[in-house]
């Protein structure tokens, strides 16, 4: 059997060797590797392309030892395995505790928040942020239901995207 996976790793020296190593250490072959570190997504990781092949609990041991180790598998065989949704909150954000917000986002199961931008204004109630988030497929709109939750908790203006 044989999967093609592309992950998102960190641009940091050794970040494919710490995805490769496991892959033969379970008894998968890896049959190719496309890494172009002139290509990056909008958070700054590198998209790689990998064929492996091994038989069904292999391939599932890969998948599951890679997601363990804190790596993004974003699809499987074209199949999305992550969704990414971008928010923007406006209002008085900072006293409003950024952090706690952030903190009740990444509480959610297969949600993280991936990057954030803060946009400060003269008038505390002008503040905005966009948040980009990472859920695994099938919770998008839950988690667009839990950020129009916080919103309303903490009354921001929430722009959703379509």
């Amino acid at each position: 059997m044989r999967l093609n996976l592309v992950l998102e790793l960190l641009d940091v020296p050794g970040q494919l060797l710490d995805v490769l190593k496991p892959m033969g250490r379970l008894g998968a072959n890896i049959v190719a590797v496309i890494h172009q570190r002139d290509v990056k997504t909008d958070e700054g990781r590198v998209p790689v392309q990998i064929t492996i092949e091994g038989d069904e609990e292999t391939l599932n041991r890969v998948i599951d030892d890679l997601e363990e180790s804190g790596i993004q598998v974003m699809e499987v065989d074209g199949v999305l395995r992550r969704e990414k949704i971008t928010t923007i909150l406006v209002g008085n954000i900072v006293d409003q505790d950024l952090k706690d917000t952030v903190n009740l986002l990444n509480q959610l199961p297969g949600v993280r928040v991936a990057d954030l931008d803060l946009k400060m204004s003269d008038q505390p109630e002008r503040s905005a942020t966009k948040i980009v988030m990472e859920a695994r497929e099938g919770l998008k709109l839950d988690l667009l239901n839990k950020i129009n939750e916080i919103g309303a908790l903490k009354g921001f203006l929430v722009i959703n995207e379509i």
